[in-house]
């Protein structure tokens, strides 16, 4: 796991400032504390920041070819390295290190921009290829890595595995894209491919970008989507005995590493399976850590230490303090852009237990997208149901009217809160799901926003983002239709963000297990039946698992991995929220509404609204703001 970084002219060949090159790398030292490494040419500038996992005394980077006309830098883990090495062997290729960074490079001198279709892991790439004439950067198909670049008026290219390499160069123009806002108010983050910043842009999961200097606009190369194509799995029962056996495949190539190895353990279904298959896979006990909180509505600990006993791991916990938030001026140095994902706390904070006694981590990342967990998913497919059976106009007129009428119950049992229900109801099926996912709805956002900013948009709504996935969605199946949306959005922009960043922030290595992508290929194709079954979900997944974990473990309602917002934002952070959200940076931008920001802060603390997310985003963005000074 490591930090890329690089700068590349597309205007002449003068060679890269060194020093502008260093600081753009060591911006990330934390993602690879181990080793530093540049490599410069008439044109061209690589950098590479190494945390070693794999062939430690071997393998730095930038690393050349034999006759130095390749030169790569890459971020991640090739899963599938041996058995390519072995391919690559057969074709004559020779190798001089144990490392997948030499099985990467020889890749692509063999098969140029097609290798990447041959790659088994987890990855963000650059290479340099003379005889080609062309960088060519590569990121994963899922988006576990992140990769970022920006085309400078200077006409040079510069690229990161962060936000903060790119913005080190001075000639990066760090204005805000007005559109961003909108999108960051919507879902909690930016989404892929845009930032915060117009001139920079993230590559997308599963696409390619070839820059040469031939003056044609730079057209990322999709390869590779998420198939939905239906597989013959056979009956349930042998679908089951498949489906551990992917899993099992897809554990054990990822517990190769040359550094100690462990776990996440939440006592959640995603990670219990994780660690119960890997107990199977290894013969020493399984290193697995969890969080614990003093309040019980947050706390899975006890989940987890039955987890860890069962299958004799080696376990460890750290108790958190509930008001555990002086990480909060953390964050916008951590993630770069706004990001409102409150989780980010304890995931901070389980990485930083798990670093002190591994390098790499499994999770259990991408379990509820991949087998459709969420109860967002369940909701969406009973309401589908309805819209399938009345026309918009009738559902716009009768719903429409009901959610306009029924009072908003955020104090209420989730039974009697049917305001977002009849919302969604009137909206077809895209609208409806951005409904569902957004943390500021269309009215909020709305009434947020001041004429200025509204101005700045020219019309842009963040669901178009959503309908643009939809257009190309390979599945119009209910079910498949809105995990497709959260792959291509939530997933890479959100859960992975987070993760990546919580991680690197200590120099640990994650990896995703659940997000292999032959597995993703195979589950993508089962019937959604078998997933949301009797208001089950994730049925299928554990219904395969029933002789390994605990039926309380199993069918337990989800948690998830919260902190108590509402209740700092009325005690411990009520007057920081208050001088935050009605202070005077977010009043300078002229963007806001202060009157609602007002309304926001008064309602949520006097206990008759519950605003704390809404107020946790406006508070994230501020502090952006407050970083870039």
């Amino acid at each position: 796991m490591c930090g890329i970084s690089g700068i590349f002219s597309l205007q002449g060949l003068a060679t890269p400032d060194r020093e502008l090159l260093r600081r753009m790398n060591d911006s990330m030292f934390h993602r690879g504390p181990d080793e530093s490494g540049l490599w410069l040419a008439p044109g061209v500038g690589l950098g590479h920041r190494r945390l070693s996992i794999i062939d430690l005394s071997s393998g730095q980077q930038p690393m050349t070819n034999a006759d130095r006309s390749c030169v790569l830098v890459f971020n991640g883990e090739i899963y599938n390295f041996k058995p390519l090495r072995a391919e690559l062997e057969r074709l004559g290729h020779s190798f001089a290190t144990r490392s997948d960074t030499e099985v990467l490079l020889k890749s692509w001198e063999e098969w140029g921009e097609e290798c990447v279709s041959r790659l088994r892991g987890m990855f963000a790439f650059a290479v340099w290829d003379a005889r080609r004439h062309c960088l060519f950067l590569a990121r994963d198909r899922l988006g576990v890595k992140p990769l970022y670049y920006a085309l400078l008026a200077s006409g040079e290219l510069v690229f990161g595995s962060e936000l903060k390499a790119l913005v080190v160069h001075p000639g990066f123009d760090r204005t805000i894209d007005p559109r961003a806002i909108e999108d960051y108010f919507a879902y909690g983050y930016v989404p892929d491919p845009d930032t915060i910043y117009q001139q920079a842009k993230k590559l997308e999961a599963g696409y390619t970008l070839t820059i040469r200097r031939d003056g044609k606009p730079l057209v990322p190369r999709r390869y590779w989507d998420v198939p939905f194509t239906p597989v013959q799995a056979g009956s349930f029962a042998d679908a089951q005995v498949e489906l551990i056996e992917r899993l099992k495949e897809a554990i054990d190539i990822r517990l190769v590493a040359d550094v100690p190895l462990g776990a996440f353990l939440s006592g959640g279904v995603d990670s219990s399976a994780v660690v119960a298959l890997m107990a199977e896979l290894q013969s020493d006990p399984v290193n697995t850590c969890s969080i614990a909180f003093d309040v019980a509505a947050y706390d899975e600990s006890q989940y987890a230490e039955r987890i860890a006993k069962q299958v004799g791991a080696n376990h460890s916990v750290k108790r958190l303090d509930p008001d555990d938030f002086e990480l909060v001026n953390l964050l916008p140095g951590i993630y770069d852009e706004p990001y409102a994902d409150s989780s980010a706390l304890p995931t901070y904070r389980v990485c930083q237990l798990a670093r002190e006694r591994v390098t790499v981590a499994l999770s259990g990342d991408g379990g509820d997208e991949n087998f459709g967990g969420y109860r967002r998913y369940r909701l969406h497919v009973n309401e589908e149901r309805v819209r399938s059976m009345l026309p918009l106009g009738v559902r716009r007129a009768l719903f429409g009217t009901l959610g306009q009428l029924y009072p908003k119950a955020d104090w209420a049992p989730r039974v009697f809160r049917a305001k977002t229900t009849f919302q969604a109801l009137a909206r077809g099926t895209v609208d409806a799901y951005f409904h569902t996912v957004s943390l500021f709805n269309e009215e909020l956002r709305d009434r947020l926003f001041a004429p200025k900013l509204l101005r700045e948009l020219q019309g842009y709504r963040a669901a178009e983002r959503l309908h643009r996935y939809a257009a190309q969605s390979p599945t119009q199946d209910p079910l498949g239709l809105v995990q497709y949306l959260d792959m291509k959005t939530y997933l890479p922009g959100d859960i992975l963000t987070k993760v990546d960043r919580a991680s690197m922030a200590h120099a640990l290595e994650v990896r995703e297990p659940l997000l292999d992508h032959e597995l993703i290929a195979w589950t993508s194709g089962l019937p959604s039946a078998w997933k949301l079954q009797g208001g089950q979900g994730k049925y299928f997944f554990k219904k395969a698992l029933e002789s390994r974990l605990p039926h309380d473990i199993l069918y337990r309602p989800k948690m998830g991995f919260a902190v108590p917002l509402a209740k700092w934002f009325r005690g411990a952070l009520a007057e920081r929220i208050r001088e935050t959200v009605l202070g005077p940076r977010l009043r300078a931008t002229g963007w806001f509404n202060d009157d609602f920001l007002q309304h926001l802060v008064e309602a949520h603390q006097r206990g008759s609204r519950d605003y704390s997310a809404t107020l946790w985003t406006v508070m994230m963005f501020d502090a952006f703001l407050a970083n870039l000074s």
